[in-house]
C-alpha cells in the first residue's frame, strides 16, 4: 500500500489517513469535510476558522469550535460587524478560542467588510472559484493533494481585493476543501462516494 493512501479505521471503513488520529477527526471527515457549504454566514464561519487555524493543527480549532461559535455570535456577519472594543477585549480574554490578536482583529474587520455586501454575494464569489470537477482526477494518496491551486490563488486575490484579511492562497484552498468546492477525499475513501 502506498504511503498516504486511504486506510481502514477500527470499523474497517477506508478513510483518508488524516481522519484516523482522533474520533473528532473521524466525525468531521465523515460528516462535514468536503460537503458543499452555502450561505454567507456559514462561509464567514469557515473563512474565520481557517484563518484561526493558520499555523496550528485543525484539531485545535475543531475542538474549540463551540467556543468560537459562542464567542462570535454563531458567526452571524451582522452581529459580529457590530462588535465593539469591549467585545474585542472579551474575545482576547476568552480561553475558549485562540486568543491571537491579529486573527481576532481580522475576523472583526472581515465581518465589517462583509456586512456591506449584498446577501449571497460572499457565497457567489467563493463558489465562482470552484474548479470543474471533471478536470480533477481523484487523488490516490495524500501526496496527490495540493496545498495551493490556481483557483485558490485566484480566490485569495479576489477576497483580498474586496478587503478581507487572513485569506492567503493556502487558507483559501483549505476553505475550498472544507466547503466542498473541491473533493480531496482520496479515491479509495468511503466518504468520496457519499452524496
Amino acid at each position: 500500500m502506498s504511503a498516504g493512501a486511504a486506510l481502514a479505521g477500527p470499523d474497517g471503513v477506508l478513510r483518508c489517513p488524516w481522519a484516523l488520529s482522533t474520533e473528532d477527526y473521524v466525525a468531521y471527515h465523515d460528516e462535514e469535510w468536503g460537503r458543499p457549504v452555502h450561505g454567507d454566514d456559514a462561509l464567514f464561519e469557515r473563512i474565520s476558522l481557517e484563518a484561526f487555524q493558520s499555523g496550528l493543527s485543525w484539531i485545535t480549532i475543531l475542538r474549540r469550535r463551540a467556543g468560537f461559535r459562542a464567542a462570535f455570535a454563531d458567526f452571524r456577519i451582522e452581529k459580529v460587524a457590530a462588535f465593539t472594543d469591549e467585545d474585542r477585549e472579551r474575545l482576547l480574554a476568552d480561553a475558549g478560542i485562540i486568543r491571537n490578536r491579529a486573527k481576532v482583529d481580522a475576523t472583526l474587520a472581515n465581518a465589517r467588510v462583509l456586512a456591506g455586501w449584498a446577501e449571497g454575494e460572499l457565497d457567489d464569489l467563493v463558489w465562482s472559484h470552484a474548479p470543474e470537477p471533471a478536470g480533477r482526477p481523484a487523488p490516490r494518496t495524500l501526496a496527490d493533494v495540493p496545498a495551493v491551486t490556481p483557483e485558490s490563488t485566484a480566490l485569495s486575490k479576489a477576497l483580498k481585493r474586496r478587503g478581507l484579511r487572513f485569506v492567503g492562497p493556502t487558507t483559501a484552498y483549505a476553505l475550498m476543501q472544507a466547503c466542498g468546492l473541491v473533493d480531496d477525499h482520496l479515491q479509495a475513501c468511503a466518504a468520496r462516494s457519499t452524496p
